[in-house]
């Protein structure tokens, strides 16, 4: 395989929208006990790691699931098995060396770093591949995923940052979890038609639409809750940050009512964005505080940014097609 195409599928396999909400958790990581407020090289080797982590965990999991993914993702938008722009054997190529150059990103970070991203890779594994094919376990599926998505990334943001959790972070990090542990389980929405024909026993498959809106409901107010105790905002801040989860509470009971398949997708899409408008909020929020910035301005950046994700939110629910196309991808 040719550098070029090397680097090429490399690309394609980062699935840039996931990675860069992987990059966020991370961020949120260091901004939470240094703000960001110098530049540390740890930070740069830090994004290397966990990019090259993900395109790891995509690589493998692409193998796994090859025939699930010819009915989840009949398109093939960033599954080159599927569209046949590469074989396996180019996609075990290409994870090795992303493995490796991971570890390597880690090494320069420090022995922390090493053990981090040696535990990302771990579960990859224990996720995708037999014997443990976590991805087939009802309950662990999405926990291994939340762990995966979220703690690790903060983790490592911690050790570029050159901290360590504390009571605190132990209680955000919660937060974190539990938000995103209400985001994943809609994920089997999309992809139950090839999860029901291989016996991918998920939530969804399980128990059912309502159940699974329940159990996405819990997860989301338990984070809803623990982010204000984590960041104790002003009250006005509070409410602008509230109105994000309001949006994606209401996506929530839309999703409950809906019953074609695009409309599912466009309620999820939505929430999704919602949800990541709040934490884009919240990593400012933690960068001003971290300067000593005024209420005023932590006001401001709020209200702005809570504008900003409100008039997409509009935008989307008028045009529908434009947010299920850019779930589906």
């Amino acid at each position: 395989m040719s550098p070029r195409k090397l680097a090429t599928l490399g690309i394609k396999m980062l699935r840039y929208r996931v990675a860069l909400m992987l990059w966020l958790f991370l961020l949120l990581g260091t901004a939470r006990h240094d703000g960001l407020n110098e530049f540390r090289l740890s930070y740069v080797w830090a994004i290397l790691a966990l990019g090259a982590c993900y395109v790891a965990a995509t690589t493998i999991n692409d193998i796994a699931d090859v025939d699930v993914d010819r009915l989840n993702h009949p398109n093939g938008r960033g599954r080159p098995l599927v569209t046949g722009e590469a074989d396996k054997r180019e996609l075990y190529v290409l994870h090795a060396l992303s493995a490796a150059l991971a570890l390597f990103a880690a090494f320069l970070i420090g022995p922390r770093g090493l053990i981090v991203v040696a535990l990302s890779l771990l579960i990859s594994y224990a996720y995708s591949v037999q014997p443990l094919r976590l991805s087939y376990r009802t309950y662990l599926a999405p926990l291994m995923l939340s762990v995966a998505y979220v703690l690790i990334p903060y983790w490592l943001g911690l050790v570029a940052a050159q901290a360590s959790f504390n009571a605190g972070d132990w209680l955000f990090a919660g937060a974190l979890l539990a938000l995103f542990g209400g985001r994943i389980v809609l994920k089997d929405f999309r992809d139950r038609t090839g999860d029901a024909r291989y016996g991918k026993p998920t939530l969804l498959l399980r128990f059912g639409e309502g159940l699974t809106c329940l159990v996405s409901l819990a997860s989301i107010l338990a984070g809803n809750l623990m982010l204000l105790a984590a960041l104790e905002p002003d009250p006005r801040v509070a409410v602008l940050l509230e109105l994000f989860l309001v949006a994606v509470y209401s996506m929530l009971l839309r999703l409950w009512r809906a019953r074609l398949h695009d409309d599912e997708q466009l309620a999820i899409g939505v929430g999704a964005k919602m949800g990541n408008g709040l934490l884009i909020t919240v990593l400012g929020l933690l960068i001003l505080s971290s300067q000593g910035a005024p209420t005023g301005d932590q006001l401001v950046l709020t209200a702005s940014l809570t504008v900003l994700f409100g008039t997409s939110f509009v935008a989307l629910l008028s045009h529908p097609e434009k947010a299920v196309i850019g779930y589906r991808g």
